[in-house]
């Protein structure tokens, strides 16, 4: 039998697996059942996401906010397509707004080979969903009693985590991934991997009691620690 595409974590939010557990996108419902989706997964992507809304009882109809965590291909694939499912803009962070509106990937590293080769090939992209609402970082977004935007630039410039307060669930996004234990993002994929290595600094500051990917199953014995000890073992690259 194939796994199930929702994964419950806390109360009233579940990790949609869109590509096994390799590419993840989540979902949190209010009480009042309004659902709210960070992350689309690849082009492909939307029937899981919508397998999973069947699986805890809800549809397209029920979905009133779409974010992004940030403006790559494997996040924004789907994104336009569920903005037609759903009748909703997608919602980013400001410094990634431009790409997203232009279905367009930021900048690789051009400090890393394989990312000054990737920059002379065609830029590839997705296509570019209806853009919504910019947020900024220490926002408080109105979903679920309340999502805070944790900006963790490097991987892209307007990349996010995102801190679900009344649960202490933390969404890393792709600062850190969870893939075979806890790693880096390809250095090749960000627009500033040292940067990437400094902000994800920020995630080690933070109060939580679950850790969620967009890469890989999530931690819940002891997340926090877990993450700091990755930090310590792996210091800001130069």
């Amino acid at each position: 039998m194939a796994s199930r595409p929702a994964v419950p974590l806390v109360p009233g939010v579940w990790r949609m697996r869109l590509v096994g557990d390799f590419v993840n996108g989540f979902v949190l419902r209010d009480d009042d059942g309004q659902v709210t989706l960070v992350d689309f997964g690849l082009k492909s992507s939307p029937r899981r996401i919508d397998a999973a809304l069947a699986q805890i009882g809800a549809g397209a109809s029920d979905v009133t906010r779409l974010l992004l965590t940030h403006a790559h291909p494997d996040h924004a694939g789907g994104a336009a397509e569920m903005a037609r499912r759903t009748g909703r803009r997608v919602d980013v962070h400001s410094d990634d707004a431009a790409a997203v509106a232009a279905g367009r990937v930021p900048p690789r590293d051009s400090a890393v080979r394989l990312g000054r080769l990737m920059a002379r090939l065609p830029a590839g992209g997705f296509e570019a969903p209806p853009l919504g609402a910019s947020f900024t970082d220490g926002q408080v977004l109105p979903v679920a009693g309340g999502l805070r935007v944790v900006h963790t630039p490097g991987h892209s410039p307007g990349h996010v985590s995102l801190l679900h307060e009344p649960s202490r669930l933390l969404i890393t996004g792709d600062a850190i991934f969870n893939v075979r234990g806890l790693r880096w993002p390809i250095r090749a994929f960000c627009t500033n991997f040292a940067l990437t290595t400094r902000t994800a600094r920020r995630l080690g500051e933070l109060d939580y009691s679950v850790a969620a990917f967009t890469h890989g199953p999530e931690i819940r014995d002891r997340p926090r620690e877990a993450i700091r000890r990755f930090l310590a073992d792996h210091p800001p690259a130069g």
